[in-house]
Formats: C-alpha cells, sequence, structure tokens
C-alpha cells in the first residue's frame, strides 16, 4: 500500500490522526499507573548494636548494592524489637531491618514483608555453678539476663521461659544483654545469661573459654523447635570450638533463631531483587550451624515472603541486570512494560489509520459517482431537455468538486475514470441544442 504521512498534514487527515493520538496518550496514561517510580538511589536498614553481627552484615550488604549504585545506609538500635517498630513508624526513614526469630509475627506487626531467612543465630543459655542443668525449667528462684531493653534477645529468653514455668514471679529477671550480661554473669551479679548471638562473637568465644561457667545443653530442644516453628535444633560437636582445650568438653544441643531480613511491603521491587541476590552471595558460604547453600531461605514462619523476593529467589538476577549496569537494565523493564501495552495499540492504529484514510477517499469517489449517475439518470428522463441549463451548470459543479478531491496514487486509476465519466456526461450535453 502506497501512502505518506503527508496525508496527514490535510484536513482529511488530521480527523483520523487526532483520535489516534487521543487513544494513543489515553493507552500511556493507563500503562503508566502500573509502572513504579524508579527505585531509590539510598536505603536505610536497622541493625542494633555496631558490635554484633546484624551490624557486620548489614556493612556486607551495604557494599554487594553499592556496585549497583545504590547507597545503604545502617542505623544502630537497641535490637530486634526496636527494629520491628521503625519498620512500622512512617516517619522513621527505615526501609529494611535485621529481626530476630521469635520477636514478632506478620499478624502483630502488619505492613512489613519478608525477604527470606538470612542465617542462624543459637541462642546460648550460661550458667554458674556445678550442676549439669539441660532444661529452662532448672532456672527456677535464679538471677537471669534475659537481655537489654529492645532487644529480641530479651523477647525471645520471655518467650522460651514463660511456658518451662520462668516468670518474674518463680525467677529474678536482669535486663542486661551482651557484654554486660557476660560482666553480669562472671561477676556473680547474674547465676545465668541468655545470648543470641553468632559462635564466633567475642562474647560468646570468651564464656565458652571460661571455666568458671557452664553452657546448657538443651535435652529438650527437639521438643522446643515443635513448639516454636522460628527455631531449629542444632548441636554443637565435642570440641569444635577449641580442638587443643577440647571445648566444648561434650556434645552440646542447643536451639537457634533464624535471623530475618524484614522490609516495608511497600518496598521497590528492583531493591528487593537486588538485596535477595546480594544475601544469596553472602550467606551461601555455610557456617558451624548451616550447611552451604542452607541459607538465605525463602521460607519464613512468622511473615509473609515478598512477591518480589519470591521472584528473585526463583529467578535468580534479572536477565538485563547481568549485561547492563543496574540503572540501564531497570530503566529498560520499566519502558518494556510501558511499550508493550502501547504497542498493542500503535500496531493496530498503524494499519487502520492508512486503510480508513482510503476507505474515506473511496467514500468520497463513490459519493461523486452517485451525483453523476442521478445527473445521467435525470437526463435519460427528460426527453424534452427543458432543464438543460440546469444539468449543464450542475455538471461544471461535479467537475470542479471532483478535481480537488485528495486522493492516494492507489486510487488514482479510480480518479480519472471519474474525471473522464465527468467529462463523457459534459461532452453528451454540449451537444444537445
Amino acid at each position: 500500500m502506497n501512502f505518506s504521512i503527508s496525508k496527514f498534514f490535510s484536513k482529511e487527515g488530521i480527523l483520523i490522526l487526532l483520535p489516534a493520538v487521543l487513544v494513543t496518550a489515553l493507552g500511556f496514561w493507563i500503562a503508566a499507573q502500573f509502572i513504579k517510580p524508579a527505585p531509590p538511589s539510598h536505603i536505610t536498614i536497622a541493625t542494633g548494636s555496631e558490635q554484633g553481627a546484624y551490624h557486620r552484615f548489614a556493612r556486607q550488604y551495604a557494599s554487594e548494592i553499592a556496585k549497583a549504585g545504590i547507597k545503604l545506609h545502617l542505623k544502630s538500635t537497641a535490637g530486634s524489637v526496636e527494629n520491628i517498630a521503625l519498620l512500622q513508624e512512617a516517619q522513621s526513614g527505615v526501609d529494611l531491618a535485621l529481626v530476630q526469630g521469635g520477636v514478632a509475627t506478620g499478624d502483630r506487626a502488619p505492613g512489613i514483608v519478608s525477604l527470606g531467612r538470612m542465617f542462624m543465630e543459637p541462642v546460648w543459655v550460661f550458667y554458674r555453678g556445678s550442676e549439669d542443668l539441660d532444661r529452662l525449667s532448672s532456672l527456677a528462684g535464679k538471677k537471669i539476663g534475659i537481655g537489654g531493653k529492645g532487644s529480641g534477645t530479651r523477647q525471645l529468653s520471655l518467650v522460651l521461659l514463660k511456658p518451662n514455668g520462668i516468670t518474674a514471679r518463680t525467677a529474678e529477671f536482669q535486663d542486661v544483654g551482651g557484654a554486660a550480661a557476660a560482666a553480669c554473669l562472671t561477676q556473680g551479679g547474674c547465676d545465668a545469661v541468655f545470648l543470641v548471638a553468632s559462635p564466633k562473637s567475642k562474647i560468646v568465644q570468651g564464656l565458652l573459654r571460661d571455666e568458671s561457667v557452664r553452657l546448657m545443653s538443651f535435652a529438650q530442644g527437639e521438643a522446643m523447635t515443635r513448639i516454636f516453628p522460628f527455631l531449629a535444633r542444632v548441636d554443637l560437636p565435642e570440641g569444635v570450638i577449641d580442638f587443643v582445650r577440647n571445648i566444648p568438653a561434650t556434645d552440646k544441643t542447643l536451639v537457634a533463631a533464624q535471623a530475618g531480613l524484614m522490609a516495608r511491603e511497600d518496598i521497590h521491587p528492583a531493591i528487593v531483587g537486588l538485596l535477595v541476590n546480594a544475601a544469596k552471595r553472602i550467606h551461601e558460604k555455610g557456617g558451624l550451624f548451616q550447611n552451604v547453600g542452607e541459607y538465605p531461605k525463602r521460607t519464613d514462619p512468622e511473615f509473609p515472603l515478598s512477591d518480589a523476593a519470591e521472584i528473585a529467589y526463583n529467578s535468580g538476577v534479572p536477565f538485563l541486570q547481568r549485561l547492563l549496569p543496574f540503572w540501564l537494565a531497570i530503566f529498560i523493564e520499566r519502558m518494556i512494560v510501558l511499550i508493550v501495552p502501547i504497542a498493542t495499540i500503535l500496531l493496530p492504529l498503524i494499519k487502520i489509520g492508512p486503510w480508513l484514510y482510503e476507505w474515506r477517499v473511496r467514500r468520497r469517489l463513490l459519493y461523486w459517482y452517485g451525483q453523476l449517475k442521478d445527473l445521467e439518470h435525470r437526463i435519460a428522463v427528460d426527453t424534452a431537455l427543458e432543464g438543460l441549463a440546469g444539468y449543464r451548470s450542475e455538471i461544471e459543479k461535479i467537475s470542479e468538486s471532483v478535481r480537488v478531491i485528495p486522493v492516494p496514487l492507489t486510487f488514482s486509476d479510480r480518479f480519472y475514470e471519474l474525471q473522464a465519466a465527468v467529462d463523457l456526461v459534459r461532452q453528451r450535453l454540449r451537444v444537445q441544442n
């Protein structure tokens, strides 16, 4: 089909082009409603103490996503309880948080989604005395360091102690955690302390090597994991901490909370994918309590998993992000979301526009063929030719109107046939007396 865009500069073309432009603009607007804004250039994560594992891992996340041009700001906090509160506070500026398992659930913390469980955090219960304690219920009547206020350790300690009959009425709780808890234990201010920390923690390593304190092995460890699904049973084999000094001296059964990476539910999907893939590179190496590739885990017993995180776990790094810089890949992905629905509008319009234009031209030609045929019929029935002057005037008007019809080249033959038909009628009228 021979069709030139120059035709659209005519009035005829504008009548066709204008509705097409309006429909396309409407399509752009509708498609734009489904496109999220570009990902932010900086986000903030709540970590915990600057000396803790959360802060250390957050620095690694920051290093990974900085390669994509995203800056991750670290916010030190008292612990997981405060982290959850910051995620729920609209004006806090916190987008992400590392959270200890057992601190809260999605029912109690709406608006928060999980990006998966990242690593194990063993629950260490150290105590003083010569007794061999292997049940939390044996801590009745003792002074127990349950963790600092606002910490996940305190929250988890209370959760674990309650079903064992240990409450503020049956024991004396001390709000100390971390280094303060260790000092409280070694100096005699506490009979037992709870710590939730990595086995590499200096505090844990120090207490494991301190001959004045002992580590509780949970005889009911398996039962605890059945009651509390956010816990996992782990084993600390004899001698694994120190072969020479044989620390621990016997196998120990512990339970571990699974630390999760949580986010506001409105976090940008591209950021989620970036973080999940960064977490894979950081945590898949394994450790003392987890196998290679075991973490991060997409399952979360307490919070709903982000849809974007589910996609990231299933698909890995998006194809475009493997080939292009992050910002460019995201730009192209957003444009695809915009262009695909628009293309479904434009492609038919590109085909229909020329067809509609030529249909209108064909209709115009047929209109004048109809006028000419009507004139011939009236001449044929007017045997006396009483209206000859009027017929001659009418054929001239038809001839002039036909002459200025805008016609594409594909209709040149029909255009000239119409002109020839007009001339034929004109000639017949001229020879009439």
